[in-house]
């Protein structure tokens, strides 16, 4: 591959294939409750993300021992990630946390993922999780929203928080020796190709260890889907998305794993997503064009450590 795959990842870590197992809270956002904000990103619909996940009444060992069940015979699978996904995983109080993230406990599970918004980071969580990662054996990754490295794009979104907090939970949780995956939007309407290159060379320069690059999927009955609907923005191409994202992966640090090149929402709760086509024909597209142009990953990735003081060595 002319990247570093997530696939590949873990298999080289744990030696086997390993599949991550989604698990769905009845939780918010502060984004959206008006702690910070109100109504949440304007691309953010009722569910969140949570679009095949199970109902978030089921208890979470519930949760888990129906996906592992099902994936496991599926794939004959042996081994888990659980994924803690929809909305902001660390915004309820420490003691809930707590009693929530012990819950994963459960044969084969060989992480936890957390997915969380960076204004909701603190190191009574981390402390806990560190504690929690070295009792039970588990690698622990926190996955933080990012989106878009545009100032002003983040306040277009609603976003709710700046780069600040961003950098200000990377630190915090770099102290403990967490994986941290970034989460991008690549086609944002506001953001052109010079910010989806900048938005590689951040996450670069702040050693994160993961990311996940979406395409923007607009659902129904949004703050987003009512612009799209005025035609108040573009989409643009799918080969304008195909472009941003072979830019990205070339100024991208090649240490850093990519968990995927596009997302998917189901087609009945979106006015638009990917192009109308399907995301794996939009990865494979990418991957073609980075084998024709003769790209690889971070091919570009020569902007830190005092770059122009090469002329000296």
């Amino acid at each position: 591959m002319r990247y570093k795959t997530f696939s590949e990842y873990l298999k080289n870590k744990y030696g086997e294939k390993v599949y991550k197992i989604p698990v769905n809270l009845p939780i918010t956002c502060p984004n959206r409750d008006g702690n910070v904000g109100c109504g949440g990103c304007i691309f953010c619909g009722d569910v969140g993300a949570a679009f095949e996940n199970l109902p978030s009444d089921l208890p979470v060992k519930e949760q888990i021992r129906q996906n592992i069940d099902f994936i496991g015979k599926k794939y004959k699978a042996e081994k888990f990630i659980i994924y803690f996904q929809n909305f902001t995983n660390t915004y309820m109080s420490l003691d809930e946390f707590k009693r929530i993230i012990m819950e994963s406990s459960h044969n084969g599970v060989c992480a936890v993922y957390i997915s969380t918004r960076p204004d909701c980071i603190r190191d009574s969580y981390l402390k806990f999780l560190k504690e929690f990662s070295e009792c039970n054996g588990y690698d622990v990754c926190i996955e933080l929203g990012l989106q878009s490295v545009n100032y002003k794009t983040l306040l277009k979104i609603n976003r709710g928080h700046t780069l600040a907090e961003f950098i200000d939970a990377v630190l915090k949780i770099k102290k403990y020796g967490f994986d941290i995956c970034s989460h991008v939007i690549l086609n944002l309407p506001w953001d052109d190709n010079v910010d989806v290159v900048e938005c590689a060379k951040f996450i670069s320069s702040l050693g994160i260890t993961q990311v996940k690059l979406h395409s923007l999927y607009i659902v129904k009955n949004t703050p987003l889907a009512k612009m799209y609907e005025n035609g108040e923005f573009d989409m643009g191409s799918y080969f304008d998305y195909v472009d941003k994202a072979i830019s990205f992966i070339q100024y991208l640090s090649p240490d850093i794993v990519i968990q995927r090149l596009i997302g998917r929402a189901k087609e009945e709760h979106t006015v638009f997503c990917n192009y109308g086509t399907s995301w794996w024909k939009i990865k494979d597209n990418i991957d073609s064009e980075l084998e024709i142009r003769n790209i690889r990953q971070g091919d570009k990735f020569d902007y830190l450590n005092g770059k122009a003081l090469k002329k000296f060595d």
